[in-house]
Parts: structure tokens; C-alpha cells; sequence
């Protein structure tokens, strides 16, 4: 069995991150831009990008903002006559999820999320990951104040629900490793998801359920063009439901797709304004930077035994 390598981030990457609430366990958030903003979505906010081979004494930088370029388009959104509006972007969400399952074994990437929990917007939050696909396991490093806060999930075979084991940072870092319930209160605190709903599959099968159930109604707009972000050419689309319904679980969505990996990268969702006049809210949004895939990880990268890590 392999020694893992590069298990955890630089102290400089750390330290670029600045200072933010993170918690135990999901990912996202950071951002876009504004020069297309109004054609990706007006609602977004400036990347942080986090290099891993950043100097120590340089302070993180702002990716540049969203801007439409002239090249041409990598996906096939065509809208056939009589069809949804949703129904291109749906294919590319399947095509996206086949991409993974075939072409993607692991990946490592910094994570940023927010979440709207119980109707309040929860600070954003940011951390190293790694991911393994089969069998599905999680590492993560958090970053910012909780630098030291780790956790590990694995399924158990067959795919079933496993354990989380975490170590907190700061004081409570020296009562060492516990195991939690995934789903239990503790690990849940602050997070709308469980840690088995994390990475870049699972927002891509969230997509395709989200998409497929909304094609079932009218009342929906899709716009689309061609953009940067963090450095690298993406497709964007957007998607407004401009009336509250109950079948509706947002008033937008943007989707970012990187053109050459093929896979989303970053997702926004935006519930419906509290009152006329004011902006959509914020629900959730989640984006990976740095992406790397493909590393070779293999059990030892997510063994809690592992003495590169829980150190």
C-alpha cells in the first residue's frame, strides 16, 4: 500500500484563506463576478483563489470576474422544437454524471460553501478535500480559524452508511479523535447536508433530479453563454422561475460548467425575495477551485490511521 503524499495543505495555502466561520463537515462558496454578471446571474460575489504553491508572505487574490468570451460552444444546448427549456441543460447534466462515472476515480480541490440553515445565512466555509468515488470516501482539512479541524468518512461494503471520525481544532484539538453518527445532531450542526452528500457527484445527480422535476412545469427561463472563472473557460447557465410555487425549491439557479473536465464546478441558488423590490436570497452555493483529478489515492488516504494526519 501506497504512502499518501501531499495529504494536507501548505500552512501558506492556510493562511491565505483569512479568517470565517468553517464547520464539521460539507463545502462552498466564493465566487463569480459582474462584467457578464448580468447575463450569469446578477446575485454572485468575488472568488477567492487558493493556490497551493502561493508564497507564504502573499495574501490571497481575488479571481477575476466573470467575463464572456468569444469561444465556441462545448456543449450541445440546443433547444429542440416543443421541448422544455430545461431540457438541454438536463442532457448535459447526464453527460456530465457519465463523464464522472467513467473518466473520474478521485479528485482533491479546496471547497468553499454557504448554506442557509433554518432560514439563516450561515458564514461561508472553506476547506481541502479529497474524494474517492468507489468505494465513496471523504477526507478534509479545514482551513482559515479551524486550521486543524479534520474528518474522515467512508462508506461501509455494499455502499452503506459509514462513520465519520473528526478531530476538532484549537483547545478541544487535544481531546484527539471521536466518532459520530454522520447524520446525528452533533455532525449535522451547521450543515444542511451529511458528509456522504459532499462533492462534485452528488451536485451533479442533485442537478439532474432538480432538472428532471422541473421540466414537469412551465413557468421557467434558461439563458446560457461562455465565460471564465478562477482562470479556466466554463459554461454558464441560468435558470429563473420568476413565480414562487411549491414545486419550485428556488427563484435562480446558476450552474458552472468547467469546458474541460466537463463536470460543474460551481452551483448558486437563490430563494425568492422576502418583499417586493428586494434582491433573491441566497440558499445555498457551493464551488471548487484547484481541482485536480485522477491522484491514485488508495485506502490509506482515507484511513484515520493514517499518521500523516489527526496530527
Amino acid at each position: 500500500m501506497r504512502r499518501s503524499h501531499s495529504l494536507i495543505p501548505s500552512a501558506s495555502l492556510a493562511r491565505t484563506v483569512g479568517a470565517g466561520h468553517f464547520a464539521l463537515l460539507l463545502v462552498a462558496a466564493g465566487a463569480v463576478s459582474s462584467a457578464s454578471a448580468q447575463q450569469a446571474g446578477q446575485f454572485v460575489e468575488p472568488i477567492v483563489r487558493i493556490q497551493h504553491q502561493q508564497p507564504a508572505n502573499q495574501p490571497a487574490q481575488v479571481a477575476s470576474r466573470i467575463a464572456v468570451t468569444k469561444s465556441s460552444q462545448p456543449f450541445d444546448l440546443t433547444q429542440l422544437q416543443g421541448e422544455h427549456p430545461l431540457m438541454p441543460a438536463l442532457r448535459v447534466a447526464q453527460k456530465s454524471m457519465e463523464t464522472i462515472d467513467t473518466r473520474i476515480r478521485d479528485y482533491n480541490a479546496v471547497m468553499m460553501k454557504q448554506e442557509r440553515i433554518n432560514g439563516e445565512l450561515a458564514p461561508k466555509e472553506v476547506a481541502f478535500i479529497k474524494v474517492r468515488h468507489q468505494p465513496f470516501g471523504v477526507y478534509m482539512y479545514f482551513l482559515g480559524d479551524k486550521k486543524g479541524r479534520e474528518c474522515i468518512y467512508n462508506d461501509k461494503p455494499g455502499g452503506q452508511k459509514g462513520d465519520l471520525v473528526a478531530r476538532d481544532c484549537g483547545f478541544r484539538g487535544k481531546l484527539g479523535k471521536f466518532t459520530l453518527d454522520p447524520e446525528g445532531t452533533l455532525a449535522m450542526k451547521g450543515q444542511k447536508y451529511p458528509i456522504m452528500k459532499l462533492g462534485i457527484r452528488e451536485l451533479t445527480k442533485e442537478l439532474i433530479t432538480v432538472a428532471d422535476q422541473d421540466s414537469k412545469f412551465g413557468e421557467c427561463e434558461v439563458t446560457h453563454g461562455q465565460g471564465t472563472m478562477d482562470g479556466r473557460s466554463v459554461t454558464w447557465l441560468k435558470v429563473v422561475h420568476p413565480v414562487p410555487r411549491p414545486n419550485f425549491r428556488f427563484n435562480i439557479a446558476q450552474i458552472f460548467i468547467d469546458n474541460e473536465l466537463q463536470i460543474p464546478v460551481r452551483y448558486n441558488a437563490y430563494i425568492w425575495p422576502k418583499a417586493p423590490g428586494e434582491a433573491p436570497q441566497l440558499e445555498e452555493s457551493y464551488t471548487y477551485v484547484n481541482l485536480k483529478v485522477n491522484n491514485g489515492y488508495t485506502d490509506l488516504d482515507f484511513d484515520p490511521e493514517n499518521p500523516a494526519y489527526f496530527k
